[in-house]
């Protein structure tokens, strides 16, 4: 596995450009006598295939563009002690490498003892940029009974997700002369707009009602203005002021209304930007949730960040994997190779178990 884990650090992939890691992943995949298909700069194969329930395999083979601080070179695989960095390796190549090899013990296992179901597994590109890859694979797919989804959790079960709203504010003023704003009647439209911003601010700290409820394993939703621009002249008072404004929301919300709620009493006009990444959640008694914390021995949680889960539907879905969230896109990003070894296993075991237990529930499986 850190074998595979440094040639595929070694092959840049940025969100958009993973041709070359799809090229050598693919070769390196017939080679083990799996026939892969491919759209694209995504992978996707069947491991095995027999009657019974169908799980997927899921995680993405793109990286972000390598930050500043960098004590190593990000594009080739230092192995220090038992941590191994470069760029991609937490996020989520090392998920791919512990996927891939839970695959081969899978289907080394079942080719003795028989399959107990259809375990498809696919690679993806632009999960980075907005999940285009795993939409592309999904269009192609039988659709899979539940699904797993590879990213860095420390591989403890997540079976919630937040999703993400991207809201713009645009505060309208008058432009005048900044020597005589007050006599010309001029508005300052950054004025305004630095007063949403505050009232924004104190959103999370004062638990607005306007957010709702907390959620159980995700908290409460929260709200950050990340950019900000207006002016034109150091010595005009500005007509236009825009902010961006990141709001991560819990299942259940309706980010229209929710958009609608923040935008009350507010001097800008707030507009929905995007809400296509929707917040997603499993419920902990399906089948792949209860595998996943039998599998574990962790309780299930929640994550605050996004994920191909979300272009998967209704599928029930655990999001797992080698690596720590706190380490992706960071300088000297790294997963060690007892958590590849952790990450094989208890993927291997979850699908075990998950099959197990989904025939259990459909006597037409048994």
């Amino acid at each position: 596995m850190i074998e595979r884990l440094a040639r595929l650090v070694g092959t840049p992939s940025v969100s958009g450009a993973e041709a070359a890691v799809a090229d050598l992943l693919g070769l390196e995949l017939g080679g083990m006598g799996f026939e892969v298909q491919r759209a694209g700069d995504n992978l996707f194969f069947r491991a095995f295939e027999a009657p019974g329930p169908t799980l997927l395999f899921n995680s993405h083979l793109d990286t972000v563009p390598a930050c500043g601080g960098w004590t190593r070179e990000p594009n080739r695989m230092t192995r220090v002690g038992d941590r191994l960095y470069g760029l991609g390796a937490n996020d989520a190549k090392g998920c791919v490498t512990a996927l891939l090899e839970a695959a081969l013990i899978l289907r080394t296992r079942y080719a003795d003892e028989g399959a107990p179901g259809t375990l498809w597994v696919a690679f993806t590109a632009q999960e980075e940029t907005g999940g285009q890859g795993i939409e592309n694979v999904m269009a192609r797919l039988p659709r899979p009974d539940a699904a797993v989804v590879g990213e860095p959790t420390g591989c403890r079960p997540v079976l919630a997700q937040k999703g993400l709203l991207v809201l713009k504010g645009s505060a309208r003023g008058v432009a005048g002369h900044a020597a005589h704003a007050a006599r010309d009647g001029a508005r300052n439209a950054v004025h305004m707009a630095a007063a949403d911003v505050a009232r924004l601010a104190g959103f999370e700290e004062s638990g607005a009602e306007v957010l709702g409820t907390p959620h159980p394993m995700l908290g409460p939703v929260t709200v950050q203005v990340t950019m900000i621009s207006g002016g034109h002249a150091r010595n005009a008072v500005p007509d236009s002021c825009d902010f961006w404004v990141d709001v991560r929301t819990n299942p259940g919300t309706d980010p229209r209304a929710l958009a609608a709620r923040i935008g009350e009493g507010l001097q800008s006009e707030i507009t929905v930007h995007s809400a296509r990444l929707r917040a997603m959640e499993t419920p902990p008694a399906s089948a792949v949730a209860r595998a996943a914390v039998e599998a574990t021995g962790c309780p299930a949680e929640g994550s605050r960040t996004t994920s191909d889960w979300v272009h998967l539907g209704d599928v029930p879905t655990v999001k797992i994997g080698p690596g720590e969230t706190s380490r992706s896109h960071r300088a000297d990003e790294f997963v060690t190779g007892a958590e590849l070894q952790r990450g094989a296993q208890v993927y291997a075991g979850l699908a075990r178990r998950y099959f197990a237990a989904a025939r259990k529930e459909h006597p037409s499986w048994q």
